[in-house]
């Protein structure tokens, strides 16, 4: 008779988790079924909990550049001081998530996320009582709401992959990074909705608090202290839904352990990760510029045709925040389908298809913010029109760019190869451009006379950077074209 642990060894592959097991002598099959169709449903409650938790956490990263003209007033700051808010927040986030990484991969990872909320909604609410002689501590907020909401965006994707096998993983995970357009819609419409109702901007960080008590009580009541941790083979999915890893494949090369040095250098030479890593970052350089300050350069336009009077009541008009929230929405949406869904069909044509497709884009979304820049003083319309296909085109990509990394790096490198590229395209991308803007609108008025159509015109020079930035970007892409067959093939070898 075979000893119950060798048993227990040989069949290790073949048995379902343990959630899954039925011990029962009698009607196992039917106890099985049973079991597993209760565990599938569990599984999508708390991965519909942990969805609503990333919406909360998305909103609060907008609601400042929602209501940035009420902010800016209020406080009397210049437009690059007004820049450096966003600028606290991504720092504090990209430096936070790291560590947050790190402790999710060795400790409770419910506590963890349930601490997040909880002491990143606390400290939105606390913010919303802060006067105009202590805007420093209002910097200081948005900090510490970075870094809580790192906790959440590091871990709660964890989680959802090990709830899921291979196919039901990439879509929970792709409907999980849909409330990220969503969730950022979402915070402008209600800051600025709130501003516009209360006629007070603080009411705008009273919201998404009390859902974020929400957000916990779901997660005590409904996540499981700890869920089944998959291996890094198991995890290591692509957005199109196929397992890149070559050491399950017959006659492909385990890898051997390296350190962490060895890691970075091999990156270092794997030239499509660094260049997709480049077009990523110009992409987070223009996604966090037109975040922060495209409602107020609408508002601006508006003023100088005469549409709008300038701000000096206490709350201030927040149509255009409304709006442009609405738009990111739609557009965020539709371009992260749409990306997915052409790389997927034209991969069967041409296996550069990906980064070509980045590369369109940003070439396609660059000339449309041009030219939304460029009739902003004549049409507001048309402004709207152009940055709506602008952002379209820009969030074709995001999807596409995430699934290039997972098939040019070796699943033994992606997870250090996937913190480098966080950390290099919110450093020098939307940690830096909120700033970088409003730092050369200062310069440029500046050196004109103060007049509401030099603060549109320096608003208006200072943008475009970002059409540059997107050119540059679509360049990037198409440099990752003519290495990333030589990689893709590296990397299965490996």
């Amino acid at each position: 008779m075979q000893n119950p642990s060798t048993q227990e060894n040989t069949g290790l592959q073949s048995q379902p988790p343990p959630e899954e097991q039925n011990y029962g002598a009698a009607g196992q099959g039917l106890s099985v079924s049973v079991s597993r169709n209760g565990s599938a449903k569990r599984n999508y409650l708390i991965a519909a909990v942990l969805c609503y938790g990333n919406l909360i956490n998305f909103m609060d990263w907008f609601i400042v550049p929602g209501i940035l003209l009420d902010l800016q007033k209020y406080f009397e700051l210049s437009d690059g001081a007004t820049g450096l808010l966003q600028t606290v927040f991504i720092l504090c986030y990209m430096l936070a998530a790291p560590i947050f990484g790190y402790l999710g991969d060795r400790y409770n990872r419910k506590i963890i996320l349930g601490s997040g909320i909880f002491f990143w909604s606390s400290v939105t609410l606390g913010s919303s009582f802060i006067n105009e002689l202590y805007y420093w501590i209002f910097f200081l907020s948005r900090g510490l709401v970075g870094i809580g909401t790192a906790s959440y965006s590091t871990i709660a994707p964890a989680v959802i992959a090990d709830l899921f096998e291979e196919g039901k993983r990439t879509t929970m995970l792709s409907v999980f990074y849909i409330f990220i357009p969503v969730g950022s819609g979402l915070g402008y419409v209600l800051a600025a909705g709130m501003a516009e109702v209360t006629g007070d901007w603080h009411w705008a960080f009273r919201v998404t608090p009390c859902m974020g008590g929400l957000a916990l009580v779901l997660l005590i009541l409904l996540v499981p202290h700890r869920t089944q941790r998959r291996t890094a083979a198991h995890r290591a999915l692509s957005i199109s839904g196929t397992i890149r890893v070559a050491a399950e494949k017959p006659g492909a090369q385990r890898n051997v352990k390296t350190t962490w040095c060895q890691d970075v250098i091999s990156l270092a030479k794997n030239w499509s990760f660094v260049w997709s890593s480049l077009g990523l970052t110009a992409m987070a350089f223009i996604t966090g510029a037109l975040g922060m300050w495209v409602p107020l350069f609408l508002y601006r336009a508006q003023v100088v045709q005469g549409i709008v009077s300038p701000c000096l009541q206490e709350s201030c008009n927040s149509s255009n925040s409304i709006i442009f929230g609405g738009i990111t929405i739609g557009t965020g949406i539709l371009g992260v389908v749409a990306g997915a869904e052409a790389a997927r069909r034209l991969r069967k044509i041409n296996n550069k298809v990906d980064p070509l497709i980045c590369a369109t884009s940003m070439f396609i979304s660059a000339l449309c913010l041009y030219i939304a820049l460029m009739v902003a003083q004549m049409s507001i319309l048309s402004t709207f029109v152009f940055i709506a296909f602008g952002e379209l085109f820009l969030s074709v990509n995001w999807a596409v760019v995430t699934d290039i990394l997972l098939y040019v790096v070796t699943p033994g490198r992606q997870s250090t190869a996937i913190a480098l590229q966080i950390l290099v395209s919110h450093l020098l991308g939307d940690a830096s451009s909120p700033y970088l803007i409003g730092t050369i609108s200062n310069a440029i008025q500046a050196k004109n006379a103060h007049s509401f159509q030099w603060n549109f015109w320096s608003m208006q020079y200072s943008f475009i950077v970002c059409a540059f930035v997107g050119v540059f970007g679509g360049g990037f892409f198409l440099m990752t074209s003519f290495y990333i067959e030589e990689d893709r093939k590296e990397a299965e070898r490996h």
